[in-house]
């Protein structure tokens, strides 16, 4: 425990450590993508030091089954760490999500927040390019698709089987999307590609902060609003 009576806790999950910082219970290590250089850095998602973590004793370790690997909670469960696992699939997801893992962290609840409700029709459809070389996208089963959701917008390749989809700018272009929609991450879109993405796939390109679709937690709800400000602008 620290002096405040929390548990020491590492994270592994971006989402989290923003979350737990947030709430004023930031964790004694986390991963290198978690943009908090004055916490130490144990590695990656995929590639965390396991030795590293163990040596630290946590009180607990939080882990997502989308962003971690199953061989690394096996291992660190091995080690006799105690392990949380946070997982939302959906917006929807999420307020229950948070409520467990503030329990497990002995933070304050959360303040309540319902996601909004999903239109019947969508306001627009809207391309996500989340790669290059080869292109890739989301299809309705992605937690980003499920912001677009709540912001009242669909992916174009919401009904594709497969989550990750690879795709050509002809399709693309074939289903004519409102809007191409760049992340931040995780390919690094800037404002300098904007131009080329709408001639490539020929629909007005928005930049958009990564973070505010692939991150959930604490920014859920402002994340779906300025989505919603986005493209309803």
């Amino acid at each position: 425990m620290t002096a405040t009576g929390a548990p020491r806790v590492v994270s592994l999950v971006p989402s989290v450590t923003e979350t737990l910082v947030a709430w004023d219970r930031p964790p004694i290590a986390c991963t290198r993508f978690c943009e908090q250089p004055s916490i130490e850095a144990v590695g990656g998602t995929k590639r965390p030091r396991v030795d590293r973590i163990v040596a630290l004793a946590p009180d607990l370790v939080v882990m997502c089954d989308e962003e971690n690997r199953r061989e690394d909670f096996d291992a660190l469960a091995a080690a006799g760490l105690a392990v949380h696992v946070a997982s939302p699939r959906t917006v929807a997801d999420v307020p229950g999500v948070l409520a467990a893992l503030a329990a497990a962290v002995g933070a304050a609840p959360p303040p309540p927040w319902s996601p909004p409700a999903e239109p019947a029709v969508p306001a627009g459809t809207a391309f996500v390019p989340i790669w290059v070389r080869p292109w890739m996208t989301i299809n309705a089963a992605t937690y980003g698709a499920s912001v677009l959701a709540a912001a009242g917008w669909a992916s174009a390749w919401a009904d594709d089987d497969v989550r990750y989809p690879e795709v050509t700018a002809d399709e693309v272009r074939a289903r004519r999307p409102d809007v191409v929609l760049a992340p931040t991450e995780p390919w690094a879109f800037t404002a300098a590609d904007l131009p080329d993405l709408a001639e490539r796939f020929g629909a007005p390109a928005r930049l958009v902060d990564g973070q505010d679709l692939f991150w959930w937690g604490a920014r859920t709800a402002a994340a779906v609003d300025r989505l919603r400000h986005l493209l309803a602008s």
